[in-house]
């Protein structure tokens, strides 16, 4: 029964992520759509604190649960989908980090813009085109994780 409450804990995980993740991409492509910089501001204020909500508790909660799992399940480190699965855990965190700080910058930029009356500035464009970018291999490797949790083909 302990078993399958981390289990559930560790799936829950996944969900919130892919979940959040997916939302805050759906958000901030919206709102960046309008080119409203009061809109935008206060989109990538609520998405900066459901990233910090949402994503990372259960960022944080995926290795613990997982290596409960691991160990519970007495399944090596060495199975190779689980260290593809590490790999790309550590490739999502890598492109995840900085687009935090890439959010709370343009968040800044668009309540800059607005408050002063004028259009976005060039650096906001440029970051949210890294944004997008880094979005792919991050997301993409999480939903690249799941399919092997699920699979454990190799």
């Amino acid at each position: 029964m302990l078993y399958l409450f981390i289990e559930y804990l560790h799936v829950l995980g996944a969900v919130v992520i892919l979940g959040t993740g997916t939302g805050i991409a759906f958000f901030m492509l919206m709102a960046h759509r309008s080119r409203d910089a009061a809109f935008i501001a206060k989109t990538a204020e609520v998405v900066v604190i459901a990233d910090f909500i949402f994503t990372l508790s259960a960022v944080t909660l995926q290795p613990v649960t997982g290596g409960l799992l691991m160990w519970m399940s007495s399944t090596a480190i060495t199975e190779g989908w689980l260290l593809t699965s590490l790999l790309l855990y550590a490739i999502a965190g890598a492109f995840w980090v900085p687009v935090i700080f890439m959010q709370v910058e343009m968040r800044d930029l668009a309540s800059v813009a607005a408050a002063s009356g004028v259009p976005l500035p060039p650096r906001y464009f440029t970051l949210f085109r890294r944004w997008f970018l880094f979005g792919i291999p991050g997301f993409g490797s999480v939903m690249a994780i799941l399919w092997l949790m699920i699979a454990k083909p190799f």
